[in-house]
């Protein structure tokens, strides 16, 4: 009894911590990267020129399904237009929300693909030159998610910075916009992400910033 619930008290913790590892990885991705635009551009790009022509390979050697291989590497250059204005982003802009919905999109596809795979008829299992088609082995599965589904949408939101950072009719110094200007994405998020957490924490008694009340100069 007693271990079973250290178990769940495990479980909660480790996953807590894995939020928060997440979290500071995001945070420290988008920092480095905000120093190094340009290159991080230009690998972007290529990257996404690379990925359209591995799904094209996979058509043309794996058998992959064309109408759903055709809808991904759409998406990828859906996902390029993206960086025409790279690392700014208007978080409402349509390149920006059909991205979104696009990179939803893949995923389930993918993953209806890979979950139930096309099994021939029976008359044509039993011909004597019957070649049963490749079921893709998790690790495979995995690394497809991994490079071709989920990496370059993860790579744009770290990489891309919000205009909607900066606050309308706020006079600043040059400076002090640039330096918004370059807030990426992913620390904005997990910023307000914090900030919320820390509201909730104060209307039930607990102080969870240690810099809450100080004034910065």
């Amino acid at each position: 009894m007693i271990l079973k619930l250290l178990s769940y008290l495990g479980t909660v913790v480790g996953f807590l911590f894995l939020v928060l590892s997440i979290a500071s990885g995001l945070y420290y991705i988008s920092e480095l990267v905000e120093e190094h635009t340009e290159p991080t551009k230009r690998f972007l790009t290529k990257l996404i020129y690379f990925i359209i022509a591995v799904f094209v390979l996979l058509i043309i050697f794996d058998g992959f399904p064309i109408k759903l291989t055709l809808l991904s590497i759409f998406s990828y250059y859906v996902y390029l237009q993206n960086l025409k204005r790279f690392p700014y982003v208007e978080l409402t802009s349509p390149i920006f929300l059909i991205s979104c919905v696009l990179v939803v999109a893949n995923h389930f596809l993918w993953f209806n693909h890979f979950h139930t795979p096309y099994i021939p008829p029976l008359e044509v299992r039993l011909k004597p030159n019957y070649k049963p088609p490749h079921i893709p082995e998790f690790v495979e599965v995995c690394s497809f998610f991994g490079l071709l589904v989920w990496f370059v949408p993860f790579a744009l939101f770290v990489s891309l910075s919000a205009h909607d950072n900066l606050l309308p009719h706020h006079v600043e110094s040059t400076q002090d916009t640039e330096r918004k200007k370059k807030n990426g994405l992913a620390k904005v998020v997990v910023s307000r992400i914090r900030d919320y957490i820390y509201a909730i924490s104060r209307k039930l008694g607990y102080e969870l910033d240690p810099h809450h009340g100080t004034i910065v100069y």
